[in-house]
């Protein structure tokens, strides 16, 4: 139990800005983290729904909760996903060699590619939520795209040595743990209403998944931990316009 707890520590001092005890970073207490690593997002849903609703009852309009909602991911998490995103626009946007593209990872300068991009990904994020009816399905989103991301961290090749690599070689995510989360996920949608959202939300996550997958062994030849973040945050974009554009879609055949 104590591997449990300490794994489970490790996870949310790794990709949260939430307060966390210590405690000894080793290859054993480490085992568990990727497991634990959708819980990050789970927490991180409650508090998106309940800044959602907060807003609503203040009288928010669109724009301002969007705006609030916009700010919650990356406040949360410090942006450590959003960093990832960022390298990973430049170094495809070099379309130089493979060697290139991953010693471009490594540079912490932000290229004007990563500006573009992070500014673009944050007016598709803000539009899309000031559209959003299913509030719970988009936050059930998070818990659903971590759950993706550790399940292409286990999966994947390392391209390179690194804190992504450390954590592959260190931690187990079985897939029976990756099936509890997508059941979490689909029984969130079914009690809030939104199962088709939900379920539309799961299949572009399942394709993109793909498409993810396809870009890394191409271009980099596997995951790093920056290429991690770059799908994390591609895909709650992803999710979040699964939800919108059904709506919409729904809404227009009702």
């Amino acid at each position: 139990m104590k591997r449990f707890y300490a794994s489970f520590v490790i996870a949310f001092s790794t990709y949260s800005k939430l307060p966390m005890p210590q405690v000894a970073w080793s290859e054993a207490n480490m085992r568990h983290t990727l497991s634990f690593f959708p819980l990050v997002g789970a927490v991180l849903g409650l508090l998106f729904y309940g800044a959602a609703r907060l807003c609503a009852l203040l009288g928010f309009g669109p724009s301002a909760a969007a705006a609030v909602l916009a700010a919650i991911p990356a406040a949360l998490t410090g942006g450590i996903h959003l960093d990832g995103y960022c390298d990973t626009i430049d170094a495809l946007s070099s379309h130089a060699s493979r060697e290139k593209k991953l010693q471009i990872l490594k540079d912490s300068n932000a290229g004007a590619f990563a500006v573009i991009w992070c500014c673009v990904w944050f007016a598709l994020y803000f539009g899309l939520l000031t559209e959003l009816q299913s509030t719970a399905a988009a936050a059930a989103g998070f818990l659903l795209s971590r759950a993706f991301s550790a399940l292409a961290v286990a999966r994947l090749p390392s391209a390179r040595a690194g804190m992504g690599a450390s954590l592959k070689s260190g931690s187990r995510y079985p897939l029976w743990v990756f099936l509890v989360y997508l059941l979490i996920f689909l029984a969130v949608s079914w009690l809030t209403g939104a199962v088709l959202p939900g379920c539309i939300a799961l299949f572009s996550t399942i394709i993109f998944y793909f498409v993810y997958k396809s870009m890394a062994l191409r271009e980099f030849g596997g995951f790093t931990g920056d290429l991690a973040g770059w799908f994390l945050t591609v895909c709650e974009l992803v999710i979040l316009a699964s939800v919108v554009l059904t709506e919409k879609v729904v809404s227009l055949c009702l």
